[in-house]
């Protein structure tokens, strides 16, 4: 049995990194491993929040040991944790990196756990090089990096980004497993109906925080064209607005497309996770740029198809016309992708999604990082 400590979000803080890091906790638990999230008591400060709240009004996992200790802002904070770490000598640290702001306060308790000369850290890097631009992003992540024994990344586009700032250390690219913590799939009709949604329509999903990078912007020039309005085809949005939400509310009336859309666009909390996806006939992502996406997951364990852009790595995960199609980041092709998808049919899609969907295991990360952590000397 090893000693596992994951640093990185967890409840009640919420989103798809606390999601992703209890699920995985929970995979080492079931391994027989000891392990423990260690999350933030505070995450970012509510001035640099975009979000309506941190926090989630959900209960706890059972089974899942949380501490919420590491204040992102408060080195002296940084130096009390990396020093209570050391004392623990954890066998692994699996650190989440997912922005540059993070930068300096997981680097500096890493390198205080390092001075024990037992522990392993390996990270999971979401991002290297982030989707929004600030200064001082490149020395906060080489700083980071650099502490770091080994490195997980989910997709091409981020290895090779790791590998723009770190050459030599050991990385493997694992595809990012299925969210299969959110239940099982149920009808689309009894989906629909809970969200109250007719039953007949032609629906399809955007879902999660809504930020610039992921394009919703192209995805409603889309809902505009002729032929998407004949088809009879409706967007669902759901997720809450990450920034103005005033230029989406303005290009909506200026399109005159209000009609064709479901808007809900609050917070969807994990209970409701399944019925968002199990009512639509297909998810959308429109992505700016991407390097992966949490909703691909989510997509495959509800068995839906896809409709992506060929931008970052998700291309590589949405084999096109066989678990989706793949459109470039431009509403005339974004259009023509969805009219595609509804003249091959949703379960034209389902056998290569069950088939596809099988690569996608917790098991399998987990044995990468611990393989990584066994194999791996100080470098």
């Amino acid at each position: 049995m090893s000693k596992i400590i994951i640093i990185g979000p967890g409840h009640p803080l919420r989103g798809g990194l606390a999601t992703f890091n209890q699920r995985l906790a929970k995979e080492f638990t079931a391994n027989g491993d000891d392990c423990k999230i260690y999350s933030f008591s505070l995450q970012y400060p509510s001035i640099f929040f975009p979000g309506k709240s941190q926090y989630s009004d959900e209960p706890a996992p059972q089974g899942i040991k949380i501490e919420s200790l590491i204040n992102s802002i408060n080195p002296f904070n940084w130096i009390k944790i990396g020093n209570r770490l050391k004392k623990k000598k954890p066998d692994i640290i699996v650190v989440r990196y997912w922005i540059p702001f993070m930068g300096p306060a997981l680097g500096t308790i890493i390198r205080r756990v390092r001075k024990n000369k037992h522990t392993k850290i390996v990270c999971i890097a979401d991002n290297i090089i982030p989707h929004e631009h600030h200064l001082g992003d490149k020395t906060f992540t080489r700083y980071f990096l650099k502490s770091c024994d080994a490195f997980i990344t989910m997709s091409e586009k981020v290895l090779g980004d790791l590998r723009l700032f770190e050459k030599k250390k050991a990385a493997k690219l694992i595809q990012h497993p299925l969210y299969d913590n959110f239940g099982e799939a149920v009808s689309k009709v009894e989906a629909r109906k809970s969200l109250g949604l007719a039953a007949e329509e032609k629906i399809i999903l955007f879902f999660g925080f809504i930020r610039h990078y992921k394009g919703l912007d192209i995805l409603l020039r889309s809902m505009a064209d002729k032929r998407i309005k004949e088809a009879g085809i409706k967007l669902m949005v759901a997720g809450e607005f990450y920034g103005d939400k005033k230029q989406y509310a303005e290009l909506i009336e200026q399109l005159d497309i209000k009609d064709r859309l479901i808007l809900r666009t609050d917070f969807i909390p994990d209970s409701k996770v399944r019925n968002y996806l199990c009512a639509a006939d297909a998810v959308i992502q429109p992505y700016r740029n991407a390097t992966q996406s949490g909703v691909t997951p989510l997509a495959y364990h509800f068995e839906k198809p896809m409709v992506v852009t060929n931008v970052g790595g998700l291309a590589s995960l949405v084999p096109h016309e066989k678990v989706g199609l793949v459109a470039e980041p431009d509403p005339i092709s974004i259009a023509d992708a969805i009219l595609r998808f509804y003249q091959l049919g949703e379960n034209y899609f389902i056998p290569h999604l069950r088939m596809e969907k099988q690569k996608y295991s917790w098991a399998n990360l987990v044995n990468a990082i611990t393989k990584l952590a066994e194999e791996n000397t100080e470098c």
